[in-house]
């Protein structure tokens, strides 16, 4: 039989079981897995249901057993179950590695009277047999006539089963009395302990069975057998039926368990508005939106869980692979084109803060099949959809969603626990707009036309672009990734992210999975500073605001968290969502972060550094006057990171890389706390800034231990921390900023050894060594840049040359870098967009460009 044959709130429930982290699966035999016959010793299990529970077993994060009433040695006899099968005896009792409870000598006894009383009355009726098992013994009656069967039954009712210490269970046609307690909802709560389950499923047919029922709470799925009254809220009618919902819940189980057809992430193409940031597949799913800002929770999860987790999809009737994908020039629109289908997708700009809005226009000659599945908060918000004359209207969370879609018909289904809308739409007979208005439910026309709105949002972009000093290098990619940097700026508050995501691999089907959608301030000092030296000043600004707004919520400067939420509070704590399977089955899905609880004292330099380049940048601009060029609410910021530096700069930290692991003395975290007092002196010096008498032999003081005890002679190095021998990208960084010359021996020879050790064809890695979490991931984009960087000081511009090729070949067919590359795949790792790589790339591009 097909699983369609299954009621559908049956497979509804199998299907959400099915998405648990912990998955136990126990079944009953007799009747269950196997048919009642009248010879027990020929009661063989259905072939499909041990091919089901076989195979359920074998998937990650799942437990299969078979609970029975039969002794535990005739259960293994019979069922022939593999090993992988957990198998429970004589009715929860007996388990794999032996009794659960010990049996005295009073129970043995006890066990022997039992059997002789039994005995006695099947030897007196005919058709009755007796099953002895370690601490039991079974009467059956299943072969017996009517009237006989129940003499005999009501024999033990009134005889035996009253003794003092028997422990009496019926079932169909038998009735058995131990000596132990035995109870199948004790050995399901047992299995669930042991296994850690968060949830569990039991199918049973019996009154025996029913134990076991009472147990089962929350997301568990109880599935009774045949008729009869019982506490099970499932019912089928066949042990065939049986095997069909063990079949139908490992395929669930197992699509959950490997993700979705993740799309590459190479591949994906970020939206962005001053506000609101999205992801679109190559085949125009909007497979990710955070709403209402882009650190809060998704409203569509597409890509780390699937349709599942909710998306917003759009495309031709006839089925068909995209023949391209592209943004428009200058703009963050993007356009999805089919052979005779067209879609445009961008975030308008002229709507209210608290909304975030997608605008979807559907144009061409074929016929659309448009799909509408929201699901907000991660999907954990039951959602409903209502037809309205110009839309729809979602229910179902904490804010208010709409799609305003005149003219178009939708046909809205339910699995259950959410509901999905679908519409065929025609353009041919004019464009379709979609308009997605999260944080509203306003469904009226806007109040321009949506090509105005279009123009507006792109002139926001193109008008901004132009204005910009990129480098000849590659100039159509690196417009793309100064856009892409500009799209990260979350405008309202001043703050930058890291990455548009959450939770995308640095190893497929790794735990290296982190929340990117943060203001780290080492990473937007960075991403302002690189917007700086393409000539846009406004960003750091608003930046260096944001910053100054933290503080003021500090009791000092050295107490600052590596990172904040766009508005500048602290993160919750790092938290994982378990219904979600993660990209290509990578989990966990986590939101927060836990590195915001890390000392990380490298983050004072990025922000004088970007306070040096503000500088510079504003003297480009042709302003003269050092109160102009160098504001005293930036230079209060200089001395505060300076401040900062003196208190705490011999301490060891978690360093840039946010190793979760014991802090060590990172020879990065040390130059960025010498940078951070050397840029503040050469800033005061040519600003007439006056700076702290000690501020001199602070910087001397710093740089004399890190040349003393960063250096290591035997890997002939500059190494990731004092104490060790093992290497880090980020220690170039003593000769990218000036601590020692580029033509110094050592750094020439740290140089050479980060190229042999961390460096694999196009890509270089953070490091190799043991940082306390399993698994491995990709090179990273930005050591990368780092690297070529290095090439050029130590004149090796050839091998710059070839590695920056490299780079740029690494990057999505729209121009998108994610934050790591895996050069084995030769896929993209990491959240995506990324920050750090984009910035990486313009610096690499800026720097060929001027040598």
């Amino acid at each position: 039989m097909s699983a369609l044959d299954l009621a559908i709130d049956l497979r509804r429930a199998l299907a959400v079981v099915a998405r648990t982290p912990r998955l136990l699966v126990a079944s009953d035999y007799d009747g269950t897995m196997a048919p009642i016959v009248s010879d027990p010793a020929k009661a063989f299990p259905n072939p499909s249901s041990v091919l089901a529970l076989r195979a359920l077993a074998g998937l990650t994060s799942t437990t299969a057993a078979a609970i029975s009433g039969r002794a535990l040695r005739d259960l293994a006899a019979l069922s022939r179950l593999p090993a992988e099968v957990h198998l429970v005896g004589s009715h929860g009792s007996e388990f794999e590695v032996g009794f659960l409870h010990a049996i005295d000598s009073d129970a043995k006894v006890l066990l022997e009277d039992i059997t002789k009383e039994l005995s006695a009355i099947a030897s007196d009726h005919p058709g009755v047999t007796i099953e002895t098992k370690p601490a039991s013994v079974a009467l059956h009656v299943r072969n017996a006539e009517e009237q006989v069967a129940d003499e005999a039954l009501n024999l033990v009712r009134h005889g035996a089963a009253t003794w003092t210490g028997v422990q009496v269970t019926e079932g169909k046609a038998v009735i058995e009395l131990a000596v132990i307690s035995t109870d199948k909802g004790d050995a399901i709560d047992i299995l669930r302990h042991q296994e850690s389950a968060t949830a569990a499923v039991f199918i049973g047919d019996d009154v025996t069975d029913e134990k076991a029922f009472v147990r089962l709470h929350g997301p568990d799925v109880g599935i009774k057998v045949g008729s009869g009254d019982s506490a099970a809220q499932y019912r089928v009618e066949s042990t065939d039926d049986v095997a069909t919902a063990l079949a139908f819940l490992y395929e669930e189980r197992r699509t959950w368990l490997a993700g979705a057809d993740a799309p590459r992430i190479e591949r994906l193409t970020m939206l962005a508005s001053p506000r609101s940031v999205a992801l679109l597949t190559p085949e125009a799913t909007l497979t990710w939106l955070c709403h209402p800002e882009p650190d809060s929770g998704a409203v569509f999860a597409h890509l780390l869980g699937g349709t599942e987790a909710g998306h917003f999809s759009i495309g031709p009737q006839r089925e068909s692979l995209p023949l391209s994908q592209r943004y428009l020039d200058g703009t963050m629109t993007v356009e999805t084109r089919w052979a005779a289908l067209q879609v445009i997708d961008y975030l308008p700009h002229d709507v209210a803060p608290e909304r975030t809005d997608v605008t979807r226009v559907v144009r061409g000659r074929a016929k659309a099949i448009v799909t509408f599945a929201p699901r907000p908060e991660f999907g954990q918000a039951q959602v409903q959809i209502e037809r309205e004359e110009y839309g729809l209207r979602v229910y179902g969370s904490n804010e208010p969603l709409v799609l305003r879609s005149p003219g178009v018909h939708w046909d809205i289904t339910s699995d259950g626990m959410h509901q999905t809308a679908y519409a065929v739409v025609d353009p041919s007979e004019g464009e379709i707009v979609l308009e997605l208005r999260c944080g509203t439910w306003d469904l009226a026309p806007s109040t321009h036309e949506e090509s105005e709105r279009r123009a507006e949002a792109e002139a926001y972009w193109s008008d901004w672009v132009r204005g910009l000093e990129l480098p000849r290098v590659k100039p159509d990619l690196m417009k793309r990734s100064a856009l892409t940097l500009r799209g990260l700026v979350h405008e309202p508050s001043g703050s930058i992210l890291a990455a548009a995501t959450t939770s995308l691999p640095e190893e497929i089907g790794g735990v290296r999975n982190w929340d990117y959608r943060y203001c780290w301030l080492r990473d937007a000092a960075m991403t302002a500073a690189s917007l700086v030296s393409l000539g846009s000043l406004g960003e750091a600004e608003a930046y260096l605001d944001w910053v100054h707004r933290v503080l003021e919520t500090l009791p000092g400067p050295e107490r600052m968290h590596p990172l904040y939420t766009l508005y500048g509070q602290g993160l919750p704590p790092e938290a994982v969502i378990d219904q979600l399977p993660g990209y290509a089955g990578s989990r966990p899905v986590r939101v927060g972060n836990a590195a915001n609880a890390q000392v990380q004292l490298d983050v004072f330099g990025p922000i004088v550094a970007l306070i040096c380049d503000l500088a510079h940048g504003r003297e480009r601009k042709g302003m003269t006057a050092a109160a102009e060029i160098l504001p005293d609410r930036d230079w209060e910021l200089v001395r505060a990171m300076v401040e900062a530096v003196q208190r705490r700069w011999h301490e060891p930290d978690h360093g840039i890389w946010e190793i979760r692991d014991n802090p060590r003395h990172h020879v990065y975290s040390k130059v960025m706390g010498w940078l951070t007092v050397d840029r503040a002196l050469t800033l005061a010096a040519k600003f007439d800034r006056t700076a702290e008498p000690e501020w001199s032999a602070l910087r001397d003081q710093i740089a004399a231990e890190v040349l003393e005890k960063g250096w290591n002679g035997e890997v002939e190095s500059f190494t990731a921390a004092y104490d060790g021998s093992d290497l880090d990208a980020a220690t170039l960084h003593i000769g990218l900023s000036g601590l020692i010359s580029a033509d110094d021996p050592r750094f020439v020879s740290t140089v050479l050894a980060t190229e042999a050790e961390l460096r694999s064809g196009s890509t270089v890695y953070r490091y190799h060594h043991d940082d306390g979490l399993p698994g491995g991931e990709g090179g990273f984009h930005l050591c990368a840049a780092w690297l070529v960087e290095a090439y050029l000081l130590i004149g090796r511009r050839s091998d710059a040359e070839a590695l920056f090729t490299q780079l740029v070949n690494a990057a999505g067919p729209t121009g998108l870098l994610s934050e790591e590359y895996d050069p084995v795949a030769e896929r993209s790792l990491g959240n995506h967009p990324q920050a750090y790589s984009h910035l990486g790339l313009l610096r690499c591009a800026q720097l060929l460009d001027r040598t």
